[in-house]
């Protein structure tokens, strides 16, 4: 994730799709717009996590698919202004018309949002991968392996999701580099705080969102996204 990332559930990320249509240049990314994730009514921790993981969730995929070279972030801000501008409440579902809608608009060719369940520690992640030209989800992605679903897992199961759209990518391009295995497993903990500081972040409460970061920092010091978050509420 970038400096560039500003109290919003969404990043955006670029890249080309197995099975579908070209990029208009031979290997170059296609943008796509990671939209924000709902929570479908989870149980087992208080609401405000939940609230806090609908923004968490997407900045850990895009940090996650951030690095690799078919990919590419874009403006967020763009996104978060027609988000802002919809008519999708806070608490609605994101469809994929409106999915696809709000991708087109930002110039994406794909647009990724999803939903996630927590039943008292069984945790499931769906991520749709939405096509903005014809407003049609194409492919979906979920932790259906019964053996990656318990809470404490979720780092791994929100980077499992995350592979399997950068596979999306790879099989497109020729030549494509095999997928990194990513050695650091964020605890449950740390992605927790670091969800809670950017849904503070959000609510513009800059004090909270600092305490959140930095106790992300103490459960996980190798946590450059709640260091930049840390940073961003603390400057001017």
């Amino acid at each position: 994730m970038t400096s560039g990332f500003r109290c919003s559930a969404l990043a955006l990320v670029g890249f080309n799709l197995g099975g579908m249509s070209p990029a208009p240049a031979q290997n170059a990314p296609v943008v796509v717009a990671i939209l924000p994730f709902e929570d479908r009514g989870s149980y087992g921790q208080e609401k405000e996590v939940y609230r806090a993981l609908e923004l968490g969730i997407p900045a850990t995929i895009a940090a996650e698919l951030s690095s690799h070279s078919e990919l590419r972030l874009a403006d967020p801000n763009r996104v978060a202004r027609l988000l802002g501008t919809s008519k999708v409440g806070a608490r609605a579902r994101l469809d994929a018309a409106t999915a696809a809608r709000i991708g087109k608009e930002t110039g994406a060719r794909y647009a990724i949002t999803g939903t996630f369940a927590d039943f008292y520690g069984k945790f499931r992640l769906e991520a749709r991968i939405v096509d903005t030209e014809s407003g049609q989800i194409v492919k979906v992605v979920t932790n259906k392996d019964p053996s990656l679903q318990d809470r404490r897992d979720l780092y791994r199961i929100v980077q499992q999701v995350g592979h399997q759209v950068l596979a999306q990518a790879s099989t497109a391009r020729s030549g494509s580099p095999p997928l990194d295995a990513d050695t650091r497993i964020i605890p449950t903990e740390a992605l927790t705080e670091y969800s809670l500081g950017l849904l503070y972040e959000r609510q513009g409460d800059a004090g909270k969102a600092s305490q959140h970061f930095n106790r992300a920092l103490s459960a996980f010091p190798n946590y450059p996204e709640a260091r930049e978050g840390a940073q961003r509420v603390r400057s001017p």
